[in-house]
């Protein structure tokens, strides 16, 4: 009766003790996070409390299954099993300690800069994001070195294998060139202030947002929701645009090809209105002005403000659409034409040219305009 009752209470015991330590220190979190809601640390640790309560379980099947007496003969393998699992939900509560600890400190970073410079919180996140990155690779790899020390076949090959570690480490190095390149590439643009998350870049004509940073990758959302996933040594080895550095104020461009009677002094009249109506131009500033000419047109230009790149792009589309509508209803004359005649034969000895088909040489017509223009 013994040999039955131990085991169930020494496992059961456990169990229980572990469920209520578990319960409990999740019920302080709970109310800690209740009174203090301007930091969600609290409400962050909670997320480890499935590691929390492997560990502890861990902890005690390790400490008193010798008590329990129950399959002596697989007493080492067990052992080692709990052992095992002990040191792994160890590391996973590590990373989810630190990433509360992280997350709550960017938090409120954030919080208090948010309005006043918000390419400075950018780039924290992206620095945050990185370290954190660091942080899970460097616990992982510890927690699984000490997994391979706990096998005695394993400790007695440390001395052979911290000999050959310098030549194991020229292979590596050799080997993993382009892996190594891209995780300084990785460091330099966390902590250099190339890129970071939320940024309006143009990488390869692609014009689209820094959506995620790691130590190897980078990847961009475009307007229309791909995605572009490239090498972080990309950004370090060629050139890119980057719309937000800096001020996140931008200037842009709309050109027409007008004729050449076009009313320019109407149309400087006619973007000030437009301009008035967008709500995405900033106020900041406007112009129109004829940039170049052609044979049969004018080049005209203007140039537009906004506070970002988004609202950038629907200021131009905007601009251009009412500008070309409005030319449309009240100035046809203005649109692009092409003016063509008929071939006019050299003037005969009396000096007057004489016409073809009966119409006068004089007689121009003019494709593509309104028939009262023609």
């Amino acid at each position: 009766m013994e040999n039955l009752l131990r085991p169930l209470i020494v496992v059961g015991g456990s169990v229980v003790l572990t469920l209520v330590i578990g319960w409990a220190t999740d019920f302080l979190l709970r109310k800690a996070d209740e009174r203090h809601h301007e930091t969600p640390l609290w409400g962050l640790l909670r997320r480890g409390r499935i590691p929390y309560q492997l560990v502890l379980l861990a902890a005690l099947l390790r400490g008193s299954y010798d008590e329990a007496q129950l399959l002596e003969s697989r007493r080492e393998g067990i052992g080692q099993a709990l052992t095992l699992v002990l040191i792994g939900s160890t590391a996973w509560l590590v990373i989810r300690i630190a990433s509360a600890i992280v997350e709550t400190s960017y938090s409120r970073y954030a919080h208090s800069r948010a309005q006043r410079d918000p390419a400075r919180v950018r780039r924290v996140r992206t620095q945050v994001t990185l370290i954190m990155r660091v942080v899970s690779a460097i616990v992982g790899v510890v927690a699984a070195a000490s997994m391979l020390l706990t096998f005695p076949a394993f400790r007695a090959a440390g001395a052979s294998l911290l000999a050959s570690a310098g030549i194991l480490g020229i292979v590596a190095g050799v080997a993993a060139q382009s892996t190594l390149s891209n995780m300084f590439a990785g460091f330099q643009i966390a902590f250099g202030d190339m890129v970071r998350i939320g940024d309006t870049v143009v990488v390869d004509g692609e014009w689209g947002t820094v959506e995620e940073i790691t130590l190897t990758f980078l990847t961009v959302r475009t307007w229309d929701e791909r995605r572009i996933t490239m090498p972080v040594s990309y950004f370090t080895s060629k050139p890119f645009e980057n719309w937000s550095r800096g001020t996140p104020q931008m200037t842009g461009t709309v050109f027409w090809h007008v004729d050449h009677t076009a009313p320019v002094e109407a149309m400087r009249e006619k973007l000030r209105d437009i301009l008035r109506e967008c709500p995405a131009w900033d106020g900041r500033a406007y112009d129109l002005s004829v940039t170049d000419t052609t044979p049969n047109t004018l080049q005209v230009r203007a140039l537009v403000t906004a506070k970002d790149a988004d609202d950038i792009w629907t200021v131009r589309v905007t601009v251009r659409e009412q500008m070309v509508r409005w030319l449309t209803e009240e100035h046809p004359y203005a649109l692009p034409r092409v003016n063509t005649a008929d071939a006019i034969p050299p003037p005969s000895r009396n000096g007057h040219r004489p016409s073809q088909d009966g119409v006068p040489h004089q007689q121009r017509r003019y494709h593509g305009a309104p028939r009262s223009e023609r």
